[in-house]
């Protein structure tokens, strides 16, 4: 095996690393999101397209746990106003993928992995590409993306596809093609 398939295995079952624990109580005092030197599961960001040169870099997000919520109820008159709860579509990888993104306006996100949880919180590891470095200008296997903007605020990460029920296909899947909303249009 190759250390990068050593590396895949250990992941597996990440609570058995003997420092799991100790890893999140630090990642728990640091902010939201943190820009970090090299990557954690350096197997699952090479698959997902990082490479180690200029242009590249990976964002480590945090993410609250547990839904989301309306900060405060204003004067409902019906009961179904009154509810706090709000329930949306998107997923918490495409939630910290959005935050990265909006932090670093220069980057698009090329893809995001699982990074580690608690009660509280999901980390999420996002690999970020600056469009304007020369070095992605130049290398043809990356360059596709300064024509991509706002990737992952439109839903075409591959966790903002998984949102949208892209991953599906076939049976079941014949009103999320091109989307919900265009699908509900057609006709009407």
């Amino acid at each position: 095996m190759g250390m990068y398939q050593y590396i895949r295995e250990a992941w597996k079952k990440p609570r058995e690393l003997g420092f799991w624990q100790q890893r999140l109580v630090k990642w728990r005092e640091e902010p939201a999101t943190l820009r970090i030197e090299r990557s954690t599961r350096l197997d699952r960001a090479r698959s997902l397209g990082y490479r180690a040169k200029p242009g590249f870099l990976v964002v480590r997000q945090r993410v609250n746990r547990g839904g989301r919520q309306r900060p405060q109820i204003r004067h409902p008159r019906r009961s179904k106003a009154m509810s706090r709860r709000k329930d949306l579509t998107i997923n918490y990888q495409a939630v910290a993928e959005n935050r990265a993104a909006r932090k670093y306006p220069n980057c698009e996100v090329l893809n995001s992995y699982y990074a580690g949880e608690d009660g509280l919180h999901y980390w999420y590891e996002i690999v970020l590409v600056d469009r304007f470095n020369p070095s992605v200008m130049a290398d043809p296997r990356i360059s596709w993306i300064m024509k991509h903007k706002g990737r992952s605020e439109r839903g075409l990460t591959s966790s903002g596809r998984r949102a949208r029920g892209l991953l599906n296909k076939g049976k079941g899947a014949e009103k999320i093609r091109p989307s919900l909303r265009a699908h509900d249009r057609k006709g009407n």
